[in-house]
Order: structure tokens, then C-alpha cells, then sequence
């Protein structure tokens, strides 16, 4: 009989939304020591990816269709939601009901209704400087005003100094002269929900690879572990939740390969050590043979050829050397099996997350919250 005084925990389940090619889920995994059982991607190209490296995991399909009362709990839900809309060279729509970016109330009530342990999130820089809309309190019949509710049992001289208050009654800057950002939003459904949030920003050039791309990472824990039900505030348009006609949907079948052993991947040197260029590697990669040189060392990997030539002679981004850029391993996204087209690499290639970067950031934040 097992005993169970000293039977190993079983690994922690992760839900993955917005999955991608799964870059910020092989962080989480190795961060928490868990194992996915589930995704969430709408995308049948890089959900074809990530199915292929997790065999027998379902695909939700979309985020938008699922029943969260009919779906598993996990301990752990993580999520780089759409950054179209947020993103410095978008459209800067921002946060708001309607936009790509305002996915994030849709993982929000996933976060509502699971209740995980943990929350973790991804997007770019621009969740620092993009604005969010949120709804006015009138809009909402199970809040009021709290200035009014102050103001009816004040004494005189408690309404005068109330009135002087900044007017804005729920002191969110979501006024024209102070809008809300979007990161401040998602700080706020997290308190709302009743979660202790950090979050930090980090270049990828801070684990090594020869590329800035910053990006914001947010860690949350639950606080109570049986919350009351107060929630977050609705955002003004927020679908409810219904059947999903999508569940399970797979673009693969699960024992199509076997999945790719993940953790060995994530196992390198890590950042911090100089790395000499010869004169081969001045010579091919010039201004940048340093930064190649030192990326190569941590990935162990040759970096593969910068470019390819269409079909009119013109030079075009080599997916395999975007691939080695994001510290995957060669054929992580390139490998024909997932019959994806040259734009299809790119596009998966471009939306996911480096998976190094995520865990140096993932580390850091997990001990300030368990601190």
C-alpha cells in the first residue's frame, strides 16, 4: 500500500489560454513544476503546433464559447491575451469591450469562475501606456456611488471636505484628463477578484538573446482560498458565458507523434556569462556577431541563415532563424509535420512568447509573492 505520508504531490494542472505555440506554458511548467490539461486557441495553425507537443491535451477552441462551470479546474491559469490593441505599433484602441485586447475580461471570468491558485499573464509594453475603458458605476445595479452613500450620513463639515475630494467617485482615473491604463485594469479586476498581483518588465536581452523584446509579466495568487462571490466589475459589453460548440476541438488527433520532451530545453547555461566572437563570426554577422555568439552559447544551437528570398528575389525573414531568435528548438514551429506555411511560422513565431525570458521573470516575481 502507498503510503501517502510520503507519496510525491501530484504535479499542479495548468490551464492555458490564448496558447500560441505554447511559449509562456512550457515557462509555467517548468516554474510550477505542473502539467498542462488543457488550451485554449482559436488559431488552427499554431494550435496544430501546440497540440503536436502536448498529445492528448483538448483544445477549448474559443475563448469566447466555453462554459467555464463546465470545465476542469486547474491551480494554475496563464494567458498572453491579444496585444493588438495594446501594442505600440497598433491601432492603440486599448482595453476596451469590442477590441481584440478586451479578450482579457474573457479570461477574467475564467479566473471568476476556476478560482486557480495562480494567475499568470503576458503582453507587451504598451499594457503600460494604453488606455481601458471600464464601466460607468450607474452601469452596474449591484454598485453606488460611495461619495453619495458618504455624503448622505457626513456631518457639515465632513460633506465640505468630501465635495473638495478629487471628483472622479471611484478614484480610477478613467476620466478624459486621467484615463485608466490598460495594466492598471487588469490589476483591478485581480483585486477585484480577490488576487495579490506583481507584476515586472523584461527585455529578452536580459537572459541572453540578441533581441530587446520587452514584454510585461504578471503573477497573481488567490488570497482566500473560499472568496466570497463579489467578483470583479463587468466591463460595459462582457458576453456571458455559454455552451462551447468548439470543446475539445482538436486540429490533430492526440496520438498522431509522441510529444517532445520539454523541460531539457529550458535547461541552459542562462544569461550572465561573456561570450568572445571569432573573426568567422565578425565576419558573417558583422555589428551583431557578439549578440548571435552569446545566444548560440545559451541555446547550443548554430544560428541557422538570417534571411530566405521570395519569390521575386527580394530577401523575407527565415522562420527557422525567428524560431532560434525565441530560443526554441530547431523545428519548434518549422517542422513540416505541422504543415504550416512560411507567413503561418512567421505570424505563430511573432505572437509567441520566449520561454526563458518568462521564467526569469516568473522566478523572480514568485518569490515576492511567497516572500
Amino acid at each position: 500500500m502507498l503510503d501517502t505520508a510520503t507519496a510525491p504531490a501530484a504535479p499542479l494542472r495548468i490551464g492555458s489560454l490564448f496558447s500560441g505555440y505554447g511559449g509562456l506554458d512550457l515557462a509555467v511548467e517548468h516554474v510550477f513544476g505542473g502539467r498542462t490539461v488543457w488550451f485554449s486557441e482559436l488559431n488552427s495553425a499554431p494550435a496544430r503546433v501546440f497540440a503536436h507537443h502536448w498529445p492528448g491535451v483538448p483544445n477549448l477552441g474559443d475563448i469566447t464559447q466555453i462554459d467555464w462551470r463546465q470545465t476542469e479546474p486547474v491551480d494554475v491559469l496563464c494567458g498572453g491575451f491579444p496585444c493588438q490593441d495594446v501594442s505600440t505599433v497598433g491601432k492603440r484602441a486599448g482595453l476596451a469591450p469590442g477590441t481584440r485586447s478586451g479578450l482579457w475580461a474573457q479570461m477574467a471570468t475564467a479566473i471568476d469562475v476556476l478560482q486557480p491558485e495562480w494567475v499568470v499573464a503576458e503582453n507587451v509594453r504598451g499594457l503600460l501606456s494604453a488606455t481601458a475603458r471600464r464601466p460607468e458605476p450607474k452601469d452596474d445595479p449591484d454598485e453606488s456611488n460611495p461619495l453619495s452613500a458618504a455624503l448622505e450620513f457626513a456631518t457639515p463639515a465632513e460633506r465640505s471636505a468630501l465635495r473638495a475630494m478629487e471628483p472622479d467617485p471611484w478614484n480610477l482615473g478613467d476620466t478624459p484628463a486621467r484615463p485608466l491604463r490598460a495594466l492598471g485594469a487588469v490589476l483591478g479586476d485581480l483585486a477585484d477578484l480577490r488576487y495579490d498581483a506583481r507584476w515586472l518588465g523584461l527585455p529578452a536581452s536580459h537572459v541572453g538573446a540578441p533581441h530587446t523584446r520587452f514584454r510585461i509579466f504578471i503573477l497573481a495568487r488567490r488570497t482566500l482560498p473560499h472568496p466570497a462571490r463579489l467578483g470583479r466589475r463587468p466591463w460595459r459589453g462582457d458576453p456571458g458565458t455559454g455552451p462551447s460548440p468548439t470543446r475539445h476541438d482538436r486540429p490533430l488527433a492526440s496520438d498522431h507523434r509522441p510529444g517532445a520532451e520539454r523541460t531539457p530545453i529550458l535547461a541552459g547555461q542562462g544569461a550572465g556569462r561573456a561570450v568572445a566572437a571569432d573573426r568567422a563570426a565578425v565576419r558573417r554577422w558583422g555589428h551583431y556577431a557578439g549578440a548571435i555568439r552569446r545566444w548560440e552559447y545559451f541555446t547550443g544551437r548554430t544560428a541557422p541563415s538570417p534571411a530566405l528570398l521570395n519569390d521575386g528575389g527580394q530577401p523575407r525573414p527565415a522562420p527557422r532563424f525567428v524560431e532560434w531568435l525565441m530560443g526554441l528548438p530547431d523545428g519548434w514551429v518549422t517542422d513540416p509535420d505541422h504543415e504550416l506555411t512560411g507567413s503561418e511560422q512567421l505570424t505563430a513565431l511573432g505572437n509567441g512568447v520566449l520561454p526563458r525570458q518568462a521564467i526569469r521573470a516568473l522566478d523572480a516575481l514568485r518569490r515576492g509573492i511567497t516572500m
